[in-house]
């Protein structure tokens, strides 16, 4: 889903794919817009995600505010606790959501289902990647 939205948005403007336990706050201050793509493990952000926000969070605070941002998450039921959760933070970061988030549902119940690699159909690729050229569009615009 990340490289989906990274391949579409490179054409637009210089972007950056970040894995979030390689981001730091230094990326953060120097990123002009954000999309977030996490899982949804157990109902919540996954734990390298929710890491890399309750690492980077202090140190940004108050040095973010109206920088745009979209998220996506991949889920194996409805995704929205995790919405809610980086909806919340990135509240505190004063941060401007610009597009609806994507919530990927793969319906992976099992642990077999969950362990497994996982496909994304390109329905859904695609919606990546209409964020990830609709944000960089946006930013090379200056709409943003």
């Amino acid at each position: 889903m990340a490289e989906a939205a990274y391949a579409a948005a490179k054409d637009e403007c210089d972007v950056t794919l970040m894995r979030a336990e390689d981001a730091e706050p230094k990326h953060l201050l120097g990123a002009d817009g954000y999309i977030f793509c996490a899982p949804e493990n157990l109902a919540a952000l996954s734990g390298m995600m929710k890491e890399f926000f309750d690492r980077c969070y202090y140190p940004v605070l108050g040095k973010l505010e109206g920088r745009p941002y979209a998220q996506m998450i991949c889920a194996g039921s409805d995704g929205e606790n995790a919405v809610r959760q980086l909806a919340r933070i990135t509240t505190g970061w004063r941060l401007k959501e610009v597009q609806p988030a994507i919530i990927v549902n793969t319906s992976a119940q099992t642990e077999a289902a969950i362990l497994a690699p996982k496909t994304i159909p390109e329905n859904d690729l695609a919606k990546c990647r209409d964020i990830g050229q609709a944000l960089a569009a946006g930013l090379a615009m200056g709409v943003f």
